[in-house]
């Protein structure tokens, strides 16, 4: 499996990719909004694009798909119930569904939160790579303001993410790894793993950005770190109503309530 990220160097900080089968060149442009860029590169080099992958029905997202199925006449996927609100969607899909790019398979994990109708996709190969567009971030996890909801989040979180392998590759939608990762240090000021990082990362090109693994994640996302005593210790002086030793989900919808507002 070839993976070509795209940095549109937009104002939202928009990552784009194509997902392409070494073997035939056959391309899955997933959240295309550069169409040129998608488009440019593929004729670069030699593949096809055929399908158009939507993680979730926001302009940011969909916003290119007009352009590359002109180009290409490729077909529009998204999550099944998002098809009201994608113009032009071919298939819709659901939790276990299969994804064929060539010889390359992605598995559909239905993954609300961000907005009720979120996909991600998780490759089927022995260096498994997820692509999860404004669910889960670099050092961060996505907001609910625009059709989701934090407690179907925090579910997506535990019951989803946080089960992958470690060594699973994160593709996010959006390069905020340094605000995320500052957010992480003001909510755990002796995450001595975050503060290594954001000095690695602080200065990086977006267009050749590091590419974390959820064992890293687990390190520096404090959406990950839900029985961090620091963490904890943190919310409770923000927030008196917070037991001596919550639950992870209070502890989940309190940094997602925080990171709001930071």
């Amino acid at each position: 499996m070839i993976v070509h990220q795209i940095w549109t160097g937009n104002a939202y900080r928009n990552f784009n990719y194509l997902v392409v089968c070494p073997d035939s060149g056959e391309a899955l442009a997933i959240d295309p909004l550069d169409y040129r860029k998608c488009l440019a590169a593929a004729k670069t080099n030699g593949w096809n694009i055929t399908q158009i992958l939507n993680t979730h029905e926001h302009g940011d997202h969909i916003g290119g798909n007009g352009p590359v199925q002109a180009a290409t006449g490729a077909s529009i996927l998204a999550h099944v119930n998002a098809k009201d609100r994608i113009p032009d969607m071919d298939r819709g899909l659901s939790a276990g569904d299969t994804v064929q790019v060539g010889t390359v398979t992605l598995r559909a994990l239905d993954t609300p939160g961000h907005t009720m109708s979120h996909i991600c996709l998780l490759s089927d190969s022995d260096q498994p790579a997820l692509f999860c567009g404004d669910t889960l971030f670099n050092a961060g996890a996505g907001n609910c303001h625009n059709g989701g909801h934090p407690e179907e989040l925090y579910q997506t979180f535990v019951q989803q993410l946080d089960r992958l392998p470690d060594n699973t590759l994160i593709y996010p939608g959006h390069d905020y790894i340094n605000n995320n990762l500052q957010f992480t240090l003001d909510r755990e000021p002796d995450n001595d793993r975050a503060a290594r990082l954001l000095g690695q990362t602080q200065d990086q090109d977006p267009g050749q950005p590091l590419i974390t693994t959820l064992a890293l994640e687990r390190e520096v996302n404090t959406f990950f770190r839900l029985r961090s005593p620091s963490v904890i210790a943190g919310l409770r002086e923000k927030f008196s109503d917070l037991p001596e030793k919550p639950d992870p989900k209070s502890v989940f919808l309190k940094l997602r309530e925080l990171r709001n507002s930071w």
